[in-house]
């Protein structure tokens, strides 16, 4: 931020006084001078206060972010050994477990084969009993599909009659 009001170190140093009599500065130039001096150097030093107190407080906060970020590096570390423990116990979990179904399915396949034989035996009599159902249905559908189409046939030439004696 630079005023171009404000009084450079270039200033104060070309600054020339004018003297009075007996080879001495105006008294009124020099104080003129040194207030605005004053005024610069007095905002100067507020800005660099102002400029410090930021550089701390960002000092400190980065401070805080670091401590954060070293905290954050721990726990991701933290969470990710116990990700890779709990991966390792769960795959030995799983492992057992498919051990177990593998010896478990084994015995019922088994005891299913006996089984399967014994109802593939009794479904092979009731598909027998059910296919000559089928035939007996097959067939009285087939009479009745002809006594229909009749009845069809039948109802079609009353319509085409009523229609004539209707044109007459």
């Amino acid at each position: 931020m630079e005023d171009s009001n404000m009084i450079t170190p270039l200033d104060i140093e070309n600054k020339k006084f004018s003297k009075q009599m007996m080879n001495g500065y105006n008294v009124e130039d020099v104080d003129d001078f040194l207030d605005e001096l004053v005024v610069d150097y007095e905002k100067n030093y507020k800005e660099l206060a102002e400029a410090n107190d930021k550089i701390e407080k960002l000092t400190k906060d980065l401070e805080q972010y670091k401590n954060l970020e070293k905290t954050l590096q721990n726990t991701l570390v933290m969470a990710q050994t116990t990700a890779e423990e709990v991966k390792i116990a769960a795959k030995q979990q799983a492992d057992q477990l498919i051990a177990e179904a593998r010896n478990k399915a084994s015995e019922i396949q088994q005891e299913e084969n006996e089984a399967s034989l014994k109802k593939l035996d009794e479904i092979e009599k009731q598909i027998a009993i059910k296919e000559r159902r089928f035939e007996d249905v097959k067939k009285q559908f087939d009479v009745y599909k002809a006594k229909m189409e009749s009845l069809l046939i039948s109802q079609e030439e009353l319509i085409k009659e009523i229609n004539q004696d209707e044109e007459e």
